[in-house]
C-alpha cells in the first residue's frame, strides 16, 4: 500500500507557499492516502519574539511572495505581539482530528487562513478556538482536548516520527512504498517535478 507522508507545521511559512503544490498533487494521485504529522517547528513560550527574529521572518515572507506569488497580509506584524511558539498550533490539529477526523485538514487551512491572509495570531489559544468553531468544532470540547495530556502524548509522538524520519525542516513530503521511504520534497518543491518523480515510483502515468 502506497501512502503519502507529509511533515509540516501549520505556522510554517514555506508549508503556506507549499499548499497548493500539496493540493495539485493530491489532484493527480487521488487515491494515495496522505498521512499529516505535525512537525512542531517552536515549542511553547510565553516570552515576545525577539525583534531581530521577527525581521528575519517577515524578510522570509516577502521572500516567499517573490519566488512563488504566495499572498501574505504583512499588517500581522504590527496588529500582534508574535511569540516564537507553534506547538499550541499543532496540537490545535491533533485536538481537532480527535473531534472529528475529517476536520484536520480543514483546521491547517483555517489556522494557515488565519494567520497568512487575516493576521491573526495562532500562538494566542484564543485565537485557535476561535478558528476551531469557525470550522464547526464545539468551544468547550475543543479547549478541553487542547489541554489534556492525549493530545500532548499524541504532539509527541508526531515529534518522535520527525526525529526518526531524520527531517529537518519544513515542508517535508515522502512516498511511503511496502517496507521503503522515498524522499519527495525536503523543502519547499513545486508539484511538477513531485508529480513526475511519483509516476515513476507508483507506476501512474
Amino acid at each position: 500500500m502506497n501512502a503519502l507522508i507529509y511533515i509540516m507545521d501549520p505556522m510554517c511559512s514555506w508549508c503556506w507557499a507549499f499548499a497548493p503544490e500539496l493540493q495539485a498533487i493530491r489532484c493527480r494521485f487521488a487515491k494515495l492516502p496522505v498521512s499529516f504529522i505535525m512537525g512542531g517547528l517552536a515549542p511553547d513560550s510565553t516570552d515576545p519574539m525577539d525583534k531581530g527574529l521577527a525581521q528575519q521572518i517577515q524578510a522570509t515572507w516577502q521572500q516567499i511572495e517573490a519566488r512563488t506569488g504566495t499572498v501574505f497580509n504583512h499588517d500581522f506584524w504590527t496588529l500582534n505581539s508574535p511569540r516564537r511558539a507553534t506547538y499550541d498550533a499543532c496540537r490545535a490539529v491533533i485536538a481537532a482530528t480527535r473531534i472529528r477526523p475529517d476536520a484536520q485538514e480543514a483546521m491547517i487551512d483555517a489556522i494557515q487562513r488565519g494567520y497568512y491572509l487575516q493576521a491573526k495570531n495562532p500562538s494566542d489559544p484564543k485565537v485557535l478556538t476561535a478558528l476551531a468553531q469557525q470550522i464547526g468544532l464545539e468551544a468547550e470540547l475543543f479547549d478541553q482536548y487542547m489541554g489534556d495530556e492525549m493530545t500532548q502524548g499524541m504532539l509527541q509522538q508526531h515529534l518522535a516520527i520527525k526525529g526518526s524520519l531524520g527531517v529537518q525542516g519544513f515542508p517535508t513530503l515522502l512516498l511511503q512504498k511496502g517496507e521503503k521511504l522515498h524522499w519527495l520534497s525536503t523543502g519547499y518543491r513545486q508539484a511538477d517535478g513531485i508529480i513526475a518523480q511519483l509516476e515513476k515510483l507508483t507506476g501512474e502515468h
